[in-house]
């Protein structure tokens, strides 16, 4: 049988310049139907229309993945919208194809032109076939969208002569063979929200907030008002003095332009999206606004939720609510860095960090495994990861903490679900990443000699507006060699491989990051991120020595000053040592830098970085101020594991053995939290009764589990069910 493989990749016979081509084909049917099936793709965007019905419900389909080597293509069951004339419209959106080395141009990640794939396989009750290709045999128009880009938005014109018809160019030099079936969760839309107000701003700019950083669009009304152009900007935050603040967006245009042809249309974006919560508007009648006409579509990675976090705690509730809406904000096909400025990719550091909280939120299987076989894709002959995934075609590559991806990532989602195909798919990749790091150490267990580390990215021990932070980059990179090795032995051994080999340099690893960089009395070997390495990663010969130092830094600066490195592991290094109420001060600190600072500056998703906004209400530089940026939301997971107490034995993946060990404080007053698991729902909650300490705790274990709670220096053991139980715990 054929399939979309013996299809042609074509696009339009003549120069459009920037209006987006619509490819048509008339099909008639004289006979029943059995089935209808319509297969896609594109190098680019598409959206396909059946007699005037949208296909699928795929917002940026085909989907991103590293183009050169595998384009995701979808099938959809259109058996219902045949009739006996039947109109097939393919619009094609311009995509993300590369076009130089600077932020500023990318547009793409691909050589090759825009260009539309697709046929149409129709069954017959009578037992025959029909397949429809794309081919030189379809027609072109011109649609009425004159300008489309991801980063600067969508101009529509609906006075646009659409009628015309052109040519179309079959491109015979792009080999099918690269398309694969659907892999990742589609990127669909997942809410709205409503204007919570209209705002005049005091340089007079007419601007909508929708109350929530979000990523996606607006849909609105355009006004019946023929020749009239009307415009929408987007923005994430005012400036202190509330005014549209746009300059973070860096090179993006962030806008929406449609002119009016007299009639009032409903329109949303077809090929872009933004990150905001602002809209401001031009163009239209300030006395005549409705916030009714406006509604913010929300848009990301159509994943189950199966993590809920809640507590009594005001602030931090809102940080929780402000992690999951960062990992919607940023899931959107790709685990993107930022969705608002002209970047919006797959950074790899950002992800694995983050990979623990949003596999509890959210169900990451399916969208973690499709991007990890494109980091496998773009992995170097040598074994090095790229920094980002799709690869963007950076010439350096191969930083710890980033590219450890390759090795955390599946790691956890072994973890949480207990996939061991992640394991078998991703194992080559992960040991070629292993022994990339091993053979550029000065001796055998450390990674020490190579030279392109972002460190600790964006920590506060560098000085102000530093990126690199304090702590030693050779540092760093040691102790990722050895953690992700270890991760790796564990996964090996999982599936039944001899890892001998990794387990003699697992050892060499400790010994050698010990000697190096243990109590040497060097600064950069002291800071904050250094011990919380050497205590989370097992490093340390001696963990309260450590643990000593890294207390006596944070209540000598008072807060934490760590970064992307440092900052998924603090709270969890504290609580390791036993000083939880460390841990539970930086968490509920208010003040300039904390995860409670945002919030209480109004935050609604996570910031890039601790000082984003300023406590004076200026901003930090607007090279790289993103607002809704989820590596700090890293410190979700504690929330589950630590605050609510939710955790799983590594000798038992996918919470089949639940370890209970929550940690009630008065301050929180109540936590609770639910995962949706493999097995089914577990919940734990504690709750002060306001009877001195008494603490009411309440565990649901899942049929399929076992349980082990440790409360108040005691151990206990649980089957399924449900129990409660009353202590004195002060908290």
């Amino acid at each position: 049988m054929k399939t979309i493989r013996d299809a042609f990749f074509i696009r339009q016979g003549v120069d459009m310049g920037d209006i987006r081509p619509v490819f048509n084909k008339v099909v008639w049917i004289d006979k029943p139907i059995l089935k209808a099936t319509l297969t896609c793709s594109a190098l680019g965007y598409y959206e396909a229309y059946l007699n005037g019905a949208r296909v699928g419900k795929f917002i940026l389909a085909p989907g991103w993945t590293s183009y050169g080597k595998r384009i995701q293509y979808q099938e959809y069951d259109v058996t219902s919208l045949m009739e006996e004339c039947n109109t097939l419209d393919i619009a094609l959106g311009n995509g993300r194809r590369y076009h130089g080395n600077g932020h500023e141009h990318y547009e793409s990640i691909t050589d090759k032109e825009d260009a539309l794939i697709a046929a149409l396989h129709i069954e017959y009750e009578d037992g025959t076939e029909e397949f429809i290709p794309t081919d030189s045999s379809w027609e072109c128009s011109k649609s009425n969208i004159l300008y489309s880009h991801v980063y600067n938005g969508e101009t529509v014109d609906f006075n646009a002569n659409t009628d015309e018809k052109f040519p179309v160019k079959e491109l015979r030099d792009i080999d099918t063979k690269i398309l694969i079936p659907q892999e990742g969760e589609e990127v669909r839309e997942m809410a709205r929200l409503g204007v919570c107000e209209v705002i005049t701003t005091p340089k007079g700019e007419l601007v909508l907030d929708f109350g929530q950083n979000l990523t996606g669009y607006v849909e609105w009304k355009v006004p019946a008002q023929k020749g009239k152009e009307f415009r929408l900007y987007h923005a994430e935050v005012l400036d202190r003095d509330g005014n549209f603040y746009i300059d973070n967006m860096r090179s993006a245009k962030v806008e929406i332009k449609v002119i009016s042809d007299g009639n009032e249309h409903t329109y949303k974006p077809h090929f872009s999206y933004q990150g905001f919560r602002y809209v401001k508007l031009e163009g239209f009648d300030k006395n005549a606004i409705n916030p009714d006409d406006f509604n913010a579509v929300v848009v990301f990675s159509d994943m189950k939720r199966t993590g809920y976090f809640a507590c009594g705690h005001e602030l931090v509730q809102q940080l929780y609510e402000n992690i999951v809406w960062g990992q919607r904000g940023n899931f959107l096909d790709i685990p993107t860095d930022c969705n608002q400025r002209d970047e919006r990719f797959g950074w790899t550091g950002d992800a694995q960090v983050f990979a623990r909280t949003a596999s509890i939120n959210y169900r990451t299987k399916k969208f973690f495994k499709k991007w990890m076989h494109d980091v496998a894709a773009d992995q170097h002959e040598d074994g090095g990861i790229p920094h980002i995934v799709p690869d963007t075609g950076w010439d350096s590559y191969g930083s710890s903490a980033w590219a450890d991806v390759a090795v955390i990532v599946p790691y956890w989602v072994y973890r949480t679900y207990g996939d061991t195909e992640i394991i078998r798919e991703q194992f080559e990749s992960m040991k070629k990443w292993i022994l990339f790091m091993e053979s550029k150490g000065s001796e055998r267990g450390l990674f020490d000699t190579h030279d392109c580390h972002f460190g600790d990215w964006l920590s506060l021990d560098a000085g102000d507006e530093a990126t690199g932070g304090f702590t030693d980059n050779d540092l760093i990179g040691s102790a990722y060699l050895a953690y992700s090795n270890s991760l790796f032995i564990e996964m090996g051994k999982a599936i039944g491989e001899d890892m001998s080999y990794f387990e003699e340099l697992y050892d060499l690893s400790v010994k050698a990051y010990r000697k190096k960089y243990i109590n040497t009395g060097k600064p950069e070997h002291e800071t904050q991120t250094a011990n919380v390495l050497a205590i989370y990663f097992d490093l340390t010969d001696d963990i309260q020595r450590e643990g000593a130092k890294l207390v006596k830094d944070i209540e000598e600066c008072g807060h934490l000053k760590t970064g992307f490195v440092g900052t998924p592991y603090l709270l969890h290094a504290l609580t390791k040592i036993g000083r939880s109420d460390v841990a539970y001060k930086l968490l509920l600190k208010e003040t300039f830098p904390s995860w409670l600072f945002p919030v209480t500056k109004g935050a609604t998703t996570m910031w890039e970085r601790w000082d984003g906004m300023k406590v004076d209400g200026t901003f930090a530089t607007p090279e790289m101020n993103s607002f809704n940026h989820y590596a700090y939301g890293s410190v979700g997971d504690w929330l589950y594991t630590t605050v609510a107490g939710i955790d799983s034995d590594f000798n038992e993946p996918a919470y089949k053995h639940i370890i209970f060990r929550p940690l009630p404080i008065k301050e929180l007053g109540y936590a609770k939290a639910r995962i949706l698991t493999e097995n089914g729902e577990i919940i734990s909650s504690w709750e002060y009764t306001g009877k001195g300490n008494e603490c009411k705790f309440s565990f649901t274990i899942p049929t399929g589990s076992h349980a082990t709670l440790y409360l108040d220096n005691e151990e206990y053991e649980f089957e399924s069910g449900t129990y409660d139980t009353v202590f004195e715990y002060e908290g």
